[in-house]
């Protein structure tokens, strides 16, 4: 019988990328959509970890199912590594992800090339009795304006060490191999 585990995540972005590295497990990965859970969870922590693990004990708690949950974000250097947790919010509530890379670009303005950033993420596996805890990071700048219509976030802006294309430009496959979430969530694995 194949294992179920629950992805604490609404992002259909975030679960197609996750189910796609975890592909390689007899598991069946099932987001929040897929199991009906539609109530708010309150990422009311400092770091990237502890917000992952609150999505993960919420998660574990009301389905009594391992659960994998992740936070991650981008950290702009010359921002004093904003908007950091609040990447999703950081326009405000319910903030769209143009409005998020807009505020991120207006922000940057006043400062010289290049915009020295990273992505962050942190996956955990709970299962009701200890955390398993990954990190992962992807090291790169911030590009002056969007390019490129593949993945989600701040990945139009997003420019990887070595690499001339934005992670919104690059095939998911090779953007797949080397994301903080890919690093993250194979360390997991």
């Amino acid at each position: 019988m194949t294992k179920k585990i629950i992805f604490a995540s609404r992002n259909e972005g975030k679960v197609k990328e996750v189910r796609h590295i975890l592909n390689d497990l007899d598991a069946k990965i099932l987001s929040l959509n897929d199991v009906g859970f539609t109530d708010e969870i309150l990422e009311t922590g400092n770091t990237f970890e502890e917000n992952a693990k609150i999505k993960a004990e919420i998660i574990y708690n009301a389905f009594k199912l391992p659960t994998i949950a992740d936070d991650s974000g981008l950290v702009a250097i010359q921002l004093k590594n904003e908007p950091g947790v609040y990447s999703a919010r950081y326009a405000g509530e319910n903030s769209t992800d143009e409005e998020n890379n807009k505020k991120l670009l207006k922000r940057l303005k006043s400062f010289p090339e290049p915009h020295k950033g990273k992505f962050v993420c942190a996956a955990v596996y709970y299962f009701g009795a200890d955390f398993i805890v990954a990190m992962g990071e992807i090291a790169g700048s911030i590009t002056k304006e969007p390019r490129g219509t593949n993945g989600f976030g701040y990945d139009p802006l997003f420019l990887p060490d070595g690499f001339d294309k934005t992670t919104a430009e690059l095939p998911p496959d090779i953007k797949n191999k080397i994301s903080h979430r890919y690093k993250a969530f194979n360390q997991l694995k």
